[in-house]
């Protein structure tokens, strides 16, 4: 990027890689819009973020609401400014054989691992593209190149994701946008997703 992102939304912010980058980001004294549905997960990623020198800004969300992951944006613009990156980390998962996972399961991984990744690339694009700048960062995961067992519902919202993302790049690369999306492909990590999914 030919710019310093000064203020980040990060979807996911309340724990795992999303608060870590909301860490990371804050370091640099940035302004960082945490969404995420758990109250406590926001207030405390709110406190990392101020501990680190950023500007916080918690908005309860659930990305499976395209509505909602709008409004979150417009009230991150109108309180923090215009959106320079936007980092899309939300997700859940169940583990469980594919035969023992119930049908409103499997659709609510889809619906919060790709389609809030969706909802929020839609919501920063729309942005971005009338400035002619910004960055959509996609949090990845190396299950998304190659499945496992007992996770067949992220396992394939993650490969979707990789799908949706190269389609959207090569979008913006041929009308030569400045705007730049990304995938970062998590390696297994030290995160409270193991306690905290169905299972």
């Amino acid at each position: 990027m030919s710019f310093e992102p000064r203020v980040v939304v990060i979807t996911g912010a309340s724990a795992g890689i999303g608060r870590a980058a909301a860490r990371e980001f804050a370091s640099s004294g940035c302004r960082v819009a945490l969404l995420a549905r758990g109250d406590a997960g926001l207030a405390a990623a709110a406190d990392d973020v101020r501990a680190a020198g950023g500007e916080p800004l918690t908005i309860p969300v659930d990305v499976a609401d395209y509505a909602a992951v709008e409004a979150a944006a417009t009230r991150a613009e109108k309180v923090l400014g215009p959106i320079d990156a936007w980092v899309n980390s939300a997700f859940t998962s169940v583990f469980a054989p594919f035969e023992q996972i119930a049908a409103a399961e499997f659709r609510r991984v889809t619906e919060v691992t790709y389609l809030g990744t969706v909802h929020g690339t839609m919501a920063a694009l729309s942005r971005m593209r009338t400035r002619d700048r910004g960055a959509v960062v996609q949090v990845g995961s190396a299950l998304g190149a190659r499945s496992i067992p007992l996770q067949s519902a992220y396992c394939a919202a993650k490969h979707a994701v990789n799908g949706f993302t190269e389609s959207v790049r090569v979008e913006l690369m041929h009308e030569g946008s400045n705007v730049h999306i990304t995938l970062v492909q998590a390696p297994a990590v030290n995160t409270p997703q193991f306690s905290w999914v169905l299972s």
